[in-house]
């Protein structure tokens, strides 16, 4: 995690005709978007730092996905960013469609919603008029949901390659690495690679502020360390069972607050071992030396 990433503001020697460069120093992050990495190994991966707000985009059509979008909503959480939510690909489904998958957002997040359309162009203006000159944003998303087309749209012409949709209407996968583009208005956006697996590890803040309304009802709990499964007067499990809150929210919260404290356990046991097997090889160099 510390080693330099998109969006790091850094101190750098050029060299070679400013072709290359060596990083001397990382500034502090204020903010930063980190998941598990992929795979089986439980370690952080950094995504960006520095984000003001950041984009997370879903397509209206087969990429629609709540559960995603609250992993999404946890990661910019965790890292003290502000979420806006983008709806893309609005041109392929009715406009009934598309209210009813805006009140589900809405029931899912007090994030704000964009919904707009690459084809059509509706919501563009309204998305221009969010960023700010000075200010970091970062697009995040599944693979071909229309990120890097938006981005091609932000700068008026095709800078960054896209391919043709698929069958079905969706996008398919073209962005290969993150990437910060300058825009015209003074704005800086990043564009990130599509991300298949969205592990979280250690955010239990950030599963707690993705999910506002179960932190307001955890003060009413009768334990303070309630864990809203099994203890008796349980105001988050009340509020399931008197329809307050939907179960499918609360399963939700349950599944990535499980999943962010036993990637925790097992990324500071792996830490433990690290040092101990640091000490290890200390104490072999220092023996053979002797």
């Amino acid at each position: 995690m510390e080693l330099p990433c998109v969006g790091d503001w850094v101190t750098a020697y050029y060299y070679n005709d400013d072709t290359a460069a060596i990083i001397h120093r990382v500034f502090p992050r204020k903010t930063f978007l980190r998941r598990k990495s992929a795979g089986e190994k439980v370690d952080y991966q950094m995504i960006a730092a520095n984000i003001d707000t950041a984009f997370i985009v879903q397509s209206c059509h087969f990429d629609f996905n709540p559960h995603r979008l609250d992993r999404y909503l946890v990661m910019a959480a965790d890292g003290h960013v502000e979420p806006v939510v983008i709806l893309t690909k609005t041109d392929l489904i009715l406009r009934d469609e598309l209210d009813e998958k805006l009140s589900i957002m809405g029931a899912v997040s007090k994030a704000r919603v964009l919904a707009l359309s690459n084809v059509t162009g509706m919501g563009f203006d309204e998305f221009q008029q969010v960023l700010t000159p000075g200010r970091t944003y970062c697009l995040l998303g599944s693979s071909g949901v229309g990120k890097t087309t938006l981005v091609n749209r932000l700068i008026g012409r095709e800078a960054f390659h896209t391919k043709a949709v698929s069958g079905t209407g969706e996008g398919t996968h073209t962005t290969s690495r993150r990437q910060l583009i300058v825009l015209s208005q003074g704005a800086m956006l990043i564009d990130t690679p599509g991300m298949r697996e969205l592990g979280i590890v250690g955010a239990g803040d950030g599963v707690n502020a993705g999910f506002e309304e179960f932190a307001a009802l955890s003060s009413h709990c009768r334990y303070a360390n309630c864990s809203h499964e099994h203890e008796s007067g349980c105001a988050v499990r009340a509020a399931v069972e008197h329809g307050e809150l939907s179960e499918d929210r609360y399963s939700s919260y349950l599944k990535l607050k499980k999943e962010s404290e036993f990637h925790e356990m097992s990324y500071l046991d792996k830490r433990k071992k690290d040092r101990a097997f640091g000490k290890f090889l200390k104490t072999a160099k220092k023996q053979m030396k002797d």
